[in-house]
């Protein structure tokens, strides 16, 4: 069973949404517990990290999704983040928060119902899965969570975690056809990022972390794209 958030003011939008979730329960026999919550500030403030996805209205008052979903991730990076919202550029925050999509007023069912799945496929993806990395005669467990991402240095790999670095033996190549189902993302030749530690894109530098990193000028788009479809749901 997954636990589903709904942080929405109008309770005609919400009703929607989880009537929505109630249609792909029936036809996925999947069990999904959703819990409304009518406004962004008691959301945080009663928060525990127990779901699997949060559906976040943009627009409400005293505190509204965008400003609601970077508090979120100061304590919890591993849920789904999908914002709800009747303005386009809104979308475009999402790349800060490592949204995994955006829904447009009013939501049409296919459209949420592709986005949720990929929200809660991308959050089993991601939920504490251990990667393991071969050392001489040990072996590494690395949580995907705690990765931000990949660097090559000659024929050495440094594995950047939120709170250590590990330094292997390898090759960019192996470590990008071994992490590709993780949802990394290969900036340039040296990197390869998990989207969920971008928090600024400008010009060519991509902030990951406390990490400057450089795009290459010829990935920049496919990169971009690459980017651009994570968040919005697009495999």
């Amino acid at each position: 069973m997954y636990n589903i958030a709904i942080v929405e003011d109008n309770d005609n939008d919400a009703e929607l949404l989880q009537s929505y979730i109630v249609n792909i329960s029936e036809k996925e026999h999947n069990e999904y517990n959703v819990i409304r919550f009518h406004d962004a500030t008691s959301f945080l403030k009663e928060y525990k990290p127990i779901y699997a996805v949060v559906l976040l209205d943009v627009e409400m008052p005293n505190m509204n999704g965008v400003e609601a979903s970077s508090e979120l991730r100061k304590i919890d990076k591993s849920c789904s983040i999908i914002f709800v919202t009747n303005l386009i550029q809104y979308a475009q925050k999402g790349y800060e928060v490592d949204a995994v999509a955006y829904l447009i007023k009013p939501v049409q069912y296919f459209d949420f119902s592709l986005k949720f799945k990929k929200a809660i496929s991308l959050y089993s993806l991601n939920e504490d899965k251990d990667y393991l990395v071969k050392a001489g005669k040990g072996i590494y467990h690395i949580s995907t969570n705690k990765l931000m991402f990949v660097e090559v240095i000659r024929h050495r790999l440094y594995y950047h975690l939120v709170d250590e670095v590990i330094e292997v033996t390898g090759t960019i190549s192996k470590a990008e056809e071994e992490l590709k189902g993780y949802g990394f993302l290969k900036c340039n030749q040296c990197y390869l990022v998990n989207p969920h530690y971008i928090s600024k894109i400008e010009g060519l530098e991509l902030t990951v972390g406390s990490s400057v990193l450089l795009i290459s000028r010829p990935r920049k788009k496919i990169f971009l794209e690459e980017l651009a479809n994570w968040y919005s749901g697009v495999k």
